[in-house]
């Protein structure tokens, strides 16, 4: 693979590129070259930056990425291993960025509406012009300015006061082709008016064994009484570079979960930031990685309390195997305002190999003196008391300590409501969990 000491000129030329065939109207436009002007003057994170010291950029910014140059295609038998729940609401299907809606199924129940991009623009533009690329910070953050700059289709999804839905909503992102790094970027808009319930899945996979570049963005408004549950699944391939960032914004009495489960990819970067902004707000943020081989999975997460009351909590966890190495930055911040918080936070890494490491760095920020607030973190292997437990029991070493390993897993599995994708989860990780081991995911 081509490596290239800067590669900020390419991204140049591919943004000039891109912005003669972009579509939208003058406001998306102007809001994406305000982007591509944050992402030119950030520049790429340096090594010496503090929220980059443990995570090795320089593979993913020394390769030339760009946009596919040629269409790739799927069927829709091609895709039925990646849509883990049956009768969902609405899939919504993408690969390589691009709406596809012969592989999609769009219902709009109970008022709720659930799109792709282009539609929704001539459907709802004031919607969007209200609420799309408005709450995510373009001069904070490199990756969130680079997707906003080059994005050109979307999953819209808008919730009407008291709308349930009781089916979860699927979005599908799919990387494909038999061109070399190429990169995409998914977007996702999702805002829950007063009152209403939803649960929407993203799933990222991969169907080519070549390197390429996934950098999504995830926008979530969750207004006065609503419930959203979140629930971001990777599936990568092997050799796939994945960046997330996520931005939800709670209101008053509002509940927002965020389920992230990291199964695949090369080089992964997720960030969550949940802002409680509205006085008895309720967060989860509910994690789990597993590496083997040279994968890097680093995890960024920050609840920030800026009002009153609000409770959070938060569960983070890694299996690493091989020569892989997990990250984990969690923040808390208790604003001077955010009297009566209650926030609690738990991060544990399970080493299965000598070589492979964790990076915890839990934090806490309190600027409020009437709080209840904990964190814990600890890293280490499979108890010898429990797998000599096992043994005792008849059960052999590699079975008692993928009993072991799986347990420690489904901890974080079993907090999700949705029935059918816990379900699908738990298969997946008996594939992935095999005799003790963490196996590489399929190329």
């Amino acid at each position: 693979m081509t490596v290239v000491t800067d590669t900020l000129p390419l991204y140049r030329a591919e943004y000039e590129r891109f912005r003669r065939s972009a579509p939208g109207p003058e406001w998306l436009i102007g809001r994406q070259q305000e982007a591509f002007t944050a992402f030119e003057s950030l520049g790429f994170p340096q090594k010496d930056d503090e929220e980059w010291r443990f995570t090795p950029i320089a593979p993913l910014v020394q390769t030339p990425f760009h946009l596919p140059v040629t269409a790739a295609s799927l069927v829709a038998q091609d895709i039925q291993s990646w849509l883990l729940v049956q009768g969902a609401s609405a899939v919504l299907v993408f690969l390589n960025g691009r709406f596809q809606p012969q592989l999609s199924a769009v219902s709009e129940g109970d008022g709720a509406i659930i799109s792709d991009l282009r539609t929704a623009l001539q459907a709802h533009p004031e919607l969007l012009r209200r609420h799309l690329a408005q709450y995510t910070p373009l001069t904070l953050h490199t990756f969130v300015a680079l997707n906003t700059a080059f994005f050109d289709d979307a999953a819209v999804i808008y919730l009407p006061h008291e709308a349930q839905l009781e089916k979860p909503i699927y979005l599908l992102f799919i990387s494909a082709g038999t061109e070399e790094a190429i990169m995409s970027t998914p977007r996702v808009l999702v805002v829950a008016e007063e009152a209403s319930e939803a649960s929407v899945i993203e799933c990222y996979a991969g169907a080519s064994d070549k390197a390429y570049f996934t950098n999504s963005v995830t926008e979530i408004v969750a207004a006065p009484g609503s419930i959203l549950d979140h629930y971001r699944v990777n599936l990568e391939g092997a050799s796939a570079f994945h960046v997330s960032y996520t931005h939800a914004e709670i209101h008053r009495e509002a509940s927002f979960t965020s389920h992230s489960l990291t199964l695949g990819g090369r080089w992964v970067r997720n960030e969550v930031y949940a802002k409680l902004q509205g006085e008895k707000g309720y967060c989860l943020l509910n994690g789990l990685y597993l590496g083997t081989e040279q994968q890097i999975i680093d995890n960024h997460t920050t609840i920030d309390h800026a009002a009153p009351a609000c409770e959070s909590h938060e569960f983070y966890k890694g299996i690493l195997d091989g020569h892989s190495h997990g990250i984990f930055n969690g923040k808390i911040y208790v604003r001077p305002q955010a009297q009566k918080t209650d926030a609690k936070q738990t991060n544990q890494g399970l080493l299965l190999s000598r070589n492979a490491q964790i990076n915890s760095m839990p934090q806490l920020k309190i600027y409020a003196d009437d709080v209840k607030c904990t964190h814990g973190a600890t890293v280490g292997q499979l108890s010898k008391e429990a797998l000599f437990y096992l043994r005792t029991r008849g059960i052999d070493k590699e079975e008692a300590e993928a009993i072991l390993i799986r347990a420690f897993a489904m901890d974080i599995i079993n907090r999700m409501r949705l029935e059918s994708l816990k379900e699908a989860l738990d298969t997946v990780l008996l594939e992935r969990l095999s005799k003790g081991r963490v196996v590489e995911a399929r190329k």
